[in-house]
């Protein structure tokens, strides 16, 4: 193993620890406070600063990776992380209600933050990696890309099973506790074994300057925002809300989550298997983008017809209706993934991935919000109707997307 694949496996590792606390603190909070009674609307607002938080995390996070190394900024986001989930360990049942959702939110704030200046210096580091290792081929970049996408998204679904669990038999405190521990662990991992100042590179001088430097980035970003929007405008409340409405467990929902993207990031990662690789990284790629785009949209549009006529068996056409959709989202993520790394530029490719995943979680934000709206207003036909919308969007988004790279990068 070359210093490049090390490092690469290290940086899949580390995160692969972080999505896993992470996907089971989504879990522990949506449970926990549904048990408690709150509305759908309320489920959401718990998210929206996590979310929220995010967007500025991105965007700062890649100038900072750039500025003082990957690795530093890695470092950061565990601990970040592990700050965040002390704090949220210290909710008092017998605080009020408003006291309650006020400490969540600021606790799920912070947790936002280290989320995404974890991932953006993860995904920054896989294009240093990559390009340290040209010499294994063109497709590198994608394959790896899509196995840490896929990967990671994976062991979110376990990290989903693994919040119920330390839900059931440890309680909200101590599973809290718990995955502070676990993440300790992969900070010490990560801070003696990474190079330190791995990713340093000159880091832009203006804020204008930290806008993408190319129309790739720019509209993909764009597709990205509507993209991430249409999942979690029905996934974040509206499926484990309709679920449980219908008869299902707490222990069922979050097993079927789990499943669910456990399955979503195996797609993922054998991404390259379904998309025709190019040699300039592009001609096939962006078709593939906007036909999956197209496909993708269809889904929602035939559930929600199924649920305006009350289907018979509609629980379970639902969850088949999911399944496919993960299928065709999978892809989609897994191609824009590689997409923007293709598009960004070597020099400051942190700033580019850091621009990019800002648009991923204002996408995040909006889809939240409109998740307990759309689901309070209407039920879960009003979601199906809005991730429908905002997949058209995104599909005519990316017939901007530019098949040849720009030559030279120019701040706008």
């Amino acid at each position: 193993m070359n210093a490049a694949e090390r490092n690469y496996a290290i940086v899949t590792a580390a995160y692969w620890g972080f999505t896993l606390t992470d996907g089971a603190l989504r879990m522990l909070v949506l449970l926990h406070f549904y048990q408690l009674g709150y509305s759908p609307f309320t489920l959401a607002f718990l998210f929206l600063l996590y979310e929220a938080a995010g967007i500025a995390a991105n965007f700062i996070g890649g100038w900072l990776a750039t500025r003082y190394g990957i690795t530093r900024m890695l470092t950061v986001g565990l601990i970040t992380q592990i700050t965040g989930f002390t704090v949220l360990s210290f909710l008092d049942p017998g605080w009020s209600a408003a006291m309650s959702v006020a400490w969540v939110v600021l606790a799920q704030g912070i947790c936002g933050v280290a989320k995404d200046l974890t991932k953006t210096a993860s995904k920054s580091a896989i294009k240093v990696t990559a390009d340290q290792a040209k010499n294994q081929g063109a497709g590198q970049l994608f394959k790896w890309v899509a196995w840490f996408t896929g990967s990671k998204n994976a062991m979110k679904g376990v990290g989903f099973f693994m919040g119920g669990l330390l839900l059931q038999t440890l309680g909200f405190q101590q599973a809290l506790w718990a995955m502070a521990a676990l993440l300790a662990l992969v900070l010490v991992g990560v801070v003696s074994s990474l190079p330190k100042m791995m990713g340093k590179n000159k880091a832009s001088k203006s804020a204008k300057e930290l806008f993408a430097k190319n129309t790739g980035v720019n509209v993909l970003a764009a597709a990205r925002v509507v993209l991430f929007g249409a999942r979690d405008v029905w996934f974040v409340v509206g499926v484990p809300v309709y679920l449980y409405s219908q008869g299902w467990t707490f222990t069922m929902v979050g097993t079927f989550l789990a499943a669910w993207t456990i399955g979503y990031g195996a797609v993922q990662a054998l991404a390259p298997a379904f998309v025709k690789r190019s040699d300039d990284g592009l001609s096939t790629e962006v078709p593939a983008a906007r036909l999956w785009s197209a496909l993708l949209a269809l889904v929602p549009m035939g559930l929600a017809v199924a649920v305006a006529m009350e289907a018979p068996q509609l629980p379970w056409i639902v969850v088949g209706g999911l399944g496919v959709f993960g299928f065709a989202f999978a892809i989609n993520s897994s191609v824009h993934s590689y997409l923007v790394l293709a598009y960004a530029g070597s020099e400051k490719a942190a700033e580019d991935v850091g621009f990019y995943y800002a648009a991923n979680a204002l996408g995040r934000f909006t889809g939240t919000l409109l998740s307990g709206l759309l689901y309070q207003w209407g039920g879960l036909l009003y979601a199906l109707l809005g991730s429908a919308l905002m997949l058209t969007v995104c599909w005519l988004t990316t017939l901007k997307l530019p098949q040849k790279r720009e030559l030279q990068t120019t701040p706008v």
